[in-house]
């Protein structure tokens, strides 16, 4: 009986983690409304035929300045806190989004239009390079090691409730507004809004306290020299690993959450409503299923969670591509499988990524290991799909995806079980 009292005891600091997580939220509304929403504004950036693909290259060269904002906003949160370098993420994010819902189109400006479009994205691809690994290093060093993965649940609870609104948004918009209105001028609400979530966020973030782990190491992290060299050299195995599971990780986010939209109503010719309402309701699942699935990997481990969820994606991937098709139906059963089996990743996913480096290296390490398999796998991932729709091959995508699972696996077979594990 006295063990478990602290178990009965214990309450969450839910406004505190909320607010550790409200930037990746906002940060992963504006990425996936970019996406989703592209069908609506690519024309108005992009004349021709391609203005979709070209929506989509912008979409994945902004994805190639996360590492870089990994790199250099981790190194910042290493030696001048976690609290200070998330405030900063926020305000970048949140002017980028304000920035595109306010720029004017191709047809007012020329070719001024894409260039400001590009420049917002590198603004918010620095931001989000950094987000994920100052917030994931923050909820890893504030959580006790048997609690970790509840902890870190609220990360992705708060990234799915922003995916939520973004997908609900769009179906609402797309239920209310004309196709016209929609492409003309409708696609810059949820971008303003954006700016309004940021403000929100940078108000609950002023009042989160530093990190003890960040203060008890902030000086053996002054002291260390090429950090990112240092990644490798010493801990050249978790450098590996997180790349293993992070590659589907990401593959699994941008085909679920972005790449999917765009292919269903612009190839497979699905209803645009349809496909908003199913992601929508998928997506509250995914909301579900975060905590839950924290409390079980606290309980049973992380490992076996991760070897079921990639498992399960190499073999289902492509007969759940198969189902992509009109018909709400069809497409409630691929956005609720896929994003049910993807809750058993993203539940643990800060506490894994917070137990593979030491506290002076945790936010660059994260940061830029992490932020370069996105930018490699996710970036490219919306792109590589409309690509090989316009050639007919859209299957080797799905093919494309299940190996990558497969791969994944190899790795996890291969990571050592850390539930209840001090960190480093």
């Amino acid at each position: 009986m006295v063990e478990s009292s602290p178990e009965v005891q214990h309450r969450l600091p839910v406004r505190k983690l909320f607010a550790a997580s409200v930037g990746n939220a906002l940060e992963w509304f504006d990425w996936t409304i970019y996406a989703t929403f592209s069908i609506y504004f690519a024309a108005a950036f992009f004349p021709g035929e391609l203005s979709q693909v070209n929506t989509f290259a912008t979409y994945a060269l902004a994805f190639f300045f996360r590492p870089l904002g990994g790199y250099l906003l981790g190194r910042f949160a290493d030696l001048r806190g976690r609290k200070p370098a998330m405030i900063l993420t926020i305000v970048l994010m949140a002017g980028g989004s304000v920035m595109i819902g306010v720029l004017p189109t191709y047809e007012q400006v020329g070719w001024l239009a894409p260039l400001l479009l590009l420049l917002a994205r590198v603004a918010q691809g620095l931001s989000l390079g950094g987000e994920v690994s100052n917030a994931s290093a923050y909820l890893g060093e504030i959580a006790p090691a048997p609690r970790r993965g509840r902890y870190s649940s609220f990360f992705y609870i708060s990234t799915g409730t922003a995916v939520l609104l973004a997908s609900v948004l769009g179906y609402l918009l797309a239920e209310t507004l004309s196709k016209e209105d929609l492409n003309s001028w409708g696609w810059r609400i949820p971008f303003l809004l954006g700016g309004v979530l940021g403000l929100i966020g940078l108000w609950l973030r002023r009042s989160l306290a530093e990190t003890e782990q960040f203060e008890e190491n902030k000086s053996t992290a002054r002291r260390v020299e090429r950090p990112l060299l240092t990644t490798l050299r010493e801990h050249p195995k978790s450098v590996g690993r997180l790349i293993g599971f992070t590659m589907l990780s990401t593959l699994c986010y941008y085909t679920f959450f972005s790449a999917l939209t765009p292919f269903a109503v612009k190839t497979r010719k699905a209803d645009d409503t349809e496909v908003f309402l199913a992601l929508s309701i998928a997506t509250a699942l995914f909301v579900a299923l975060q905590y839950p699935m924290g409390a079980l990997a606290d309980r049973y481990g992380r490992k076996p969670q991760l070897l079921v969820w990639s498992a399960a994606t190499a073999i289902l991937i492509i007969p759940l591509s198969s189902l992509v098709r009109p018909g709400f139906g069809n497409l409630l059963v691929v956005f609720c499988v896929g994003l049910g089996l993807y809750t058993a990743m993203t539940s643990i996913a800060p506490a894994i990524m917070s137990e593979l480096f030491p506290t002076e290296l945790r936010a660059l390490g994260i940061g830029a290991w992490y932020n370069l398999t996105v930018a490699v796998f996710g970036g490219t991932a919306p792109l590589l799909i409309s690509w090989l729709s316009t050639m007919g091959q859209p299957n080797l995508f799905f093919i494309y995806v299940a190996v990558g699972a497969a791969v994944a696996f190899l790795v996890i077979l291969r990571l050592p079980e850390t539930k209840g594990s001090e960190l480093r």
